[in-house]
């Protein structure tokens, strides 16, 4: 079977079974603080399993597309060593939502897995849960009497908590689980020992390939387990080491899952990929697993809305990006960039399954080549710096690189710690690794108090099927208080409150969350609560109080009233609003390859990122804003369409946002079904002359391939123009009302470029004199010509000046000169090059030590460098400690 056909096995089968199949998630997740990415299958329906929302179907299946990569399930650095690690990969998933419980669960994974994929049923084992008497958990019986009977007790392995009970996270929905294992082993191996001897042993032949979990506990804040009201199934079956299982391989890469994207590695770098791996091929094989695994996660997570970037889930799929990148240009000598070329294969191996790699196809491989040169280029420089450590060392004969220069070239320059050892080791040196460990656990140490933050369990104080969000068209309900908690934060301590039902719009789409209070009474007083923000998480709108001590005002609290604050809404509803009408104005002016790549909105800035490959020119911004401002004065009224079926939706032209989740029904806006149809969860201006005025006032790149404007609308822009007429006319009056003010600046800036000509051809005169004086007190000594000075110059650059010029009149010339700049000492210290190579001298080092006379540092290379400090009175000093080293 073809990975295409064993995918497709899967979601006929549980549909057979009344499953109904549901397409993946993002690989970006959304509306979850504790996920950068979605690392599982059940990611998506986890909202379902807290309770929080009610899932289409008690009955679901699917494959989602999932990354692991940092915090718990962190892969990336053991990802093309072995044979089944992945950044990226497929989790085929069946689901029950309070139905089937492990009878159905475990008869359907042996079906499927024996009559449908026939894997050979004398190679596979299964574990159940041990039981766990510290924290009184019993053990699985109820799964050990249903396997039993199917594969008898030889084949059933009990597992501890670390194997076999499933968690979701430090809190939630949990419960024990029974593992799947394969043994892909040759047959004599197989005779030899026995597969239940090297179920989780990390044998690359003996792997899980299916676990199913049985849903059936809530971890507590405190620790313990209380029993869910309604018991759920969440299995999670590994597609690509199926895969080869099914296609009896000894390695997932050795499947088509990957051989497509190796083929063509193979034709580019003219290596071959071998299965019969020796010390020759290997590092060769690994870098094409490498970047077979990554281009996937890479490409997928582009598609999905996340470009690469220096924060947070940019800084990872850089950081994966870049490790493929290096493995390719270390091993399988690539030195231009060759990632972009792997796209065609792969959105076309994926077209059936996630078309929108396909769709996306030519602004992801422009993403990710524009990555690729600035990363050569990154690699480049830090090769530069690595030969300047390992020449540093050299002349102090030395032959290890400390942990701080090590943690260094990884930090700022990408090298991983292996790489940097490679190079070294060729050039005669070693690494200290347990300094770069330190390092590295010391800036992970920063990385955790940053990322701090502790919060109590909910406190529930009345029962709900869910927040219903009214704020479309209330500005204001009557909510009862549902449930709330503490969070202590970095900021301080919040109090997190959830309401039945309610006004405030949280954060998502770009717009931001609402602010408002809720107003209750209490034994006779009225008392308010402020609410300084609103965010999503899962399926929750969660109002963020920083209000102290609301515990008993919360839990006696009847009915509250909850408003929000209504002048900032519609400022922002009018910067929304205005995004609609501006992205539909870019795609006429600068052509339909226009898609949104991000937004933020608030009450005083619209902010938005857009696929572009050019910079926006000033006519083509001006024709944009006219074309707003047109539709602005239009006043054209707002056509909101609720609930409206997904394919009915694109059937009438709306535009969607790639890397967006939209269920089965969506939110349809409109301002002129010919000119702005879109998807849009937001809050809007009821007509777009509430709009006012729109004007652009930042224009930029944010990464390849994608641009940013920034915008102000209203009272906003309102201003921005009155600023920038009492600009002009403080010009005008300053230049004392020129008829052409244009000309007025242009005839200022030419007298300023000539009196600056001017001033440099007299300074040059100056340093062309001082340099004729001192080549009059340069002192010959034994092998070379010293000069030490204290000099006035008009500028820190002239210090280079002199003592490049004067090499050209004084052979072997070693010269040390000071200076007072704006109360500042500066030092250099230049020495012949035939003299750093016969004295073995270094004007670095050496002006390091006289730096210390002035306070201060400094360095460069070895026949130049300077330094600057805080103490001027020094100066004196360090030219007499200069004479006393030659």
């Amino acid at each position: 079977m073809t990975s295409h056909q064993i995918r497709q096995a899967f979601l006929d089968f549980f549909r057979s079974k009344e499953h109904i199949i549901v397409s993946s998630a993002p690989l970006v997740a959304k509306n979850d603080p504790t996920l950068m990415f979605n690392n599982s299958g059940m990611a998506q329906f986890k909202d379902f399993f807290l309770g929080n929302g009610t899932p289409p179907s008690r009955r679901i299946a699917d494959t989602q597309k999932c990354l692991r990569v940092s915090g718990k399930h962190n892969d990336l650095e053991e990802v093309g060593f072995d044979t089944y690690h992945h950044t990226m990969f497929e989790m085929l998933g069946n689901w029950s939502f309070g139905d089937y419980f492990k009878k159905e669960a475990i008869t359907w994974a042996w079906e499927l897995l024996t009559e449908v994929y026939q894997l050979p049923k004398d190679r596979l084992y299964v574990s159940v849960f041990e039981g766990n008497e510290q924290e009184g958990v019993a053990f699985d019986q109820e799964a050990w009497d249903l396997w039993k009977p199917i594969v008898g007790e030889g084949r059933i392995i009990l597992g501890n908590k670390k194997d076999n009970f499933w968690e979701m996270g430090d809190t939630g929905p949990c419960g024990p689980c029974s593992e799947i294992h394969v043994d892909l082993r040759p047959q004599d191996e197989v005779e030899r020992v026995s597969g239940k001897e090297l179920v989780n042993r990390d044998h690359p032949q003996v792997v899980e390939i299916w676990n199913l979990v049985f849903m059936q506990f809530e971890r507590k804040a405190d620790g313990s387990l209380i029993p869910l009201p309604a018991r759920h199934v969440d299995t999670g079956m590994g597609f690509e080491r199926l895969c080869m299982a099914i296609q009896q391989k000894t390695s997932n890469y050795d499947t088509d899952v990957f051989q497509n994207t190796i083929q063509v590695l193979e034709e580019l770098s003219g290596k071959t990929y071998s299965q019969a791996e020796t010390a020759d091929n290997r590092m060769s094989n690994v870098a094409m697993r490498v970047i077979a695994d990554h281009i996937r996660a890479v490409s997928f997570a582009i598609t999905d809305g996340q470009l690469p970037s220096n924060v947070k889930a940019g800084y990872v799929i850089r950081r994966i990006l870049r490790r493929a990148i290096r493995y390719g240009y270390s091993y399988l000598g690539f030195t231009e960039p060759f990632l972009n070329r792997l796209l065609p294969t792969l959105s076309e191996q994926f077209k059936d399954v996630f078309p929108e790699l396909k769709a996306q196809e030519e602004f992801v491989t422009r993403v990710i080549l524009e990555e690729e040169k600035s990363f050569l280029r990154t690699l480049e420089a830090g090769l530069k710096r690595l030969d300047m450590i390992t020449s540093g060392l050299a002349e102090k004969q030395e032959n290890t690189l400390a942990g701080e220069d090590v943690f260094e070239l990884s930090d700022t320059f990408g090298f991983p710690v292996d790489l940097t050892a490679l190079i070294a080791r060729e050039k005669g040196f070693k690494i200290d690794e347990e300094g770069f460990r330190q390092a590295l656990a010391r800036q992970k140490a920063r990385s955790r108090t940053d990322a701090s933050r502790e919060a109590t369990d909910w406190v529930e104080l009345r029962e709900s099927e869910g927040v219903e969000f009214l704020g479309y068209d209330f500005t204001e309900t009557q909510s009862y208080v549902v449930k709330y908690r503490k969070v202590k934060t970095k900021a301080g301590e919040e109090y997190h409150i959830v309401l039945d039902r309610t006004p405030f719009y949280a954060e998502m789409g770009g717009q931001v969350g609402d602010k408002g209070v809720l107003e209750l009474e209490l034994e006779g007083q009225k008392k308010r609560i402020y609410i300084e923000d609103t965010r999503k998480e899962n399926d929750l709108f969660v109002h963020i109080s920083r209000d102290k001590n609301l515990d008993e005002v919360l839990q006696t609290a009847e009915v509250v009233t909850a408003r929000i604050d209504e002048t900032r809404r519609r400022k922002i509803m009018a910067n929304h609003t205005a995004t609609h009408l501006m992205l539909s104005s870019m795609r006429k002016v600068l052509g339909s390859h226009v898609a949104q790549k991000g937004s933020y909105l608030n009450d005083e800035v619209l902010r938005f990122d857009f696929s572009h490959f050019a910079k926006v020119t000033d006519e083509e911004l001006k024709q944009i804003e006219d074309l707003v401002n047109e539709r602005i004065r239009q006043n054209i009224a707002l056509d909101e369409k609720r609930n409206v079926p997904i394919k009915q939706a694109m059937e009438m032209g709306a535009t969607a946002t790639f890397g967006e989740k939209y269920g089965d029904f969506v939110r349809v806006i409109t301002f002129d079904p010919i000119f702005s149809l879109e998807l849009c969860g937001g809050t809007h201006a009821p007509s777009t002359g509430e709009i006012g005025l729109f004007k652009f006032i930042t224009e930029g790149s944010v990464s390849a391939g994608v641009r940013r404007v920034e915008a102000v609308t209203g009272e906003k822009a309102l201003e921005l123009m009155r600023e920038q007429e009492e600009t002009l006319t403080r010009l005008k009056d300053l230049l004392k009302a020129p008829k052409d003010l244009v000309q007025a600046v242009e005839n200022l800036l030419e007298e300023r470029s000539s009196l600056q000509k001017r001033i440099e051809a007299l300074e040059n005169e100056k340093v062309q004199a001082l340099k004729t004086e001192l080549a009059t007190k340069v002192q010959a000594k034994d092998g070379f010509n010293l000069l030490v000075e204290k000099v006035e110059i008009p500028h820190v650059d002239a210090l280079k000046q002199l003592s490049y010029e004067l090499r050209q009149q004084v052979d072997n010339l070693i010269a040390v000169l000071g200076t007072e700049l704006n109360g500042k000492p500066q030092l250099s210290v230049f020495i012949a090059e035939e003299l750093v190579k016969q004295k073995n001298l270094n004007a670095g080092q050496i002006v390091k030590e006289l730096a210390k006379e002035i306070r201060g540092g400094g360095g460069g290379q070895p026949f130049f460098a300077t330094a600057g400090g805080s103490a001027p009175e020094g100066l004196d000093n360090a030219l007499e400690k200069a004479r006393t080293l030659f």
